[in-house]
């Protein structure tokens, strides 16, 4: 069975379940509590989702959450899928094809990254305005499927700008420091050297982490919307000689996650997709 087939027939096997949705949200190492205001109407463990890969890391609990938020019925992805699992860019990808065909017209994505910018603090919030693709690979290289996006894809605007400044809106009635930078994605599961970190910063990047660029770009190919927001867990900077270990990293996510939900809550209520 081909990828377009496996799509539609997870596509069919959750619309039987949900119908349609508004948005979805791909929630990052450590950010489970995101969904946890939302009024559940059904949880749907990955392994019973046909073709659904499951998740594999600490942190991720691997089920699909539906419910609404204000008058947007919304699917958070509770668990992501990453390259250095095992999986390929078309599984870790898998449910951004699936939420773009259930309906949804905004993807929401989160994730824990280092911070490469000396100016930001652990538990910083980093509104993502672009990003590097330093995974070396690329989730639209093979055949294309064309009636979901063409061969070649521009990524001039992968990040909405309508949504980024609604999220700025936010923050500021909130108090909430929202910085505001460029995520670089690398493929894992090793953290990175000090002669990485310095080339990293050469580049422009602001933040670094293992995932979200892949499905990132797959919603630009689908022509989908997309907010993306990093938690900083960790200073990933070349002159600070620390030990960076999973469980800081998600200590410091569960920290700052509740006020990630807070603006993530009130854009979902402020807006009708």
């Amino acid at each position: 069975m081909d990828i377009k087939d496996m799509v539609f027939e997870t596509k069919s096997f959750l619309e039987k379940k949900i119908g349609s949705i508004d948005a979805a949200i791909i929630i990052g190492s450590g950010l489970g509590n995101l969904v946890q205001k939302m009024n559940v109407e059904e949880e749907i463990p990955y392994k019973d989702i046909p073709h659904f890969p499951k998740s594999t890391v600490k942190g991720h609990a691997g089920e699909i959450i539906v419910g609404h938020i204000g008058t947007n019925k919304v699917l958070a992805f509770n668990g992501r899928f990453h390259y250095y699992e095992g999986y390929s860019l078309s599984e870790v990808t898998y449910p951004v094809r699936v939420a773009k065909l259930l309906g949804a017209k905004l993807l929401i994505v989160t994730n824990a990254a280092g911070g490469l910018n000396p100016k930001f603090h652990v538990g910083d919030l980093m509104l993502i305005n672009d990003h590097i693709n330093f995974m070396g690979v690329n989730p639209l290289i093979g055949p294309n499927i064309e009636e979901w996006g063409p061969r070649f894809v521009d990524l001039y605007h992968v990040y909405s700008d309508e949504y980024m400044e609604k999220l700025r809106k936010i923050a500021v009635e909130k108090g909430v420091n929202l910085r505001e930078g460029v995520y670089l994605a690398v493929a894992g599961p090793t953290y990175e050297t000090h002669a990485e970190l310095k080339m990293m910063q050469g580049f422009g990047a602001d933040a670094v982490g293992m995932s979200t660029v892949p499905e990132c770009i797959v919603a630009a190919h689908m022509g989908l919307p997309v907010l993306g927001v990093s938690v900083i867990t960790d200073l990933a900077l070349p002159y600070i000689v620390q030990e960076i270990t999973h469980e800081m990293v998600l200590q410091a996510a569960e920290t700052a996650s509740n006020t990630l939900s807070e603006l993530i809550w009130q854009l979902l209520e402020e807006v009708s997709l």
